[in-house]
């Protein structure tokens, strides 16, 4: 038997899962607010910013500050590195599931 793939442990926990999967589905360079994707994930904003802030550091998803109309918005989304991310954790799952559940 092969050795089993390795699955990234920054996007492997479930928030962070769902955080991902939810700025995939967005193009390349789109942004979505904070307050939608919370409202997307139903998640609180604490839980929402811890995972988002995890996240940053590796450098999976870039968080911008700005104004619209003097109110201030956040913005978030996946850089090139997260996606990359994303797509080999995608893969390194169907592997693991092709190893395990064929007979």
């Amino acid at each position: 038997m092969s050795e089993l793939p390795q699955l990234d442990p920054v996007i492997h926990a479930q928030a962070r899962l769902r955080v991902t999967v939810a700025l995939a589905g967005l193009r390349a360079g789109d942004q979505i607010t904070f307050p939608r994707l919370q409202q997307l994930l139903d998640m609180t904003a604490g839980n929402l910013s811890t995972h988002l802030r995890k996240l940053e550091d590796a450098e999976y998803v870039e968080i911008t500050k700005a104004y619209e109309h003097r109110t201030p918005v956040t913005l978030v989304r996946l850089t090139a590195r997260g996606r990359a991310a994303f797509e080999s954790y995608t893969k390194a799952l169907h592997q693991l599931l092709d190893v395990t559940g064929g007979d």
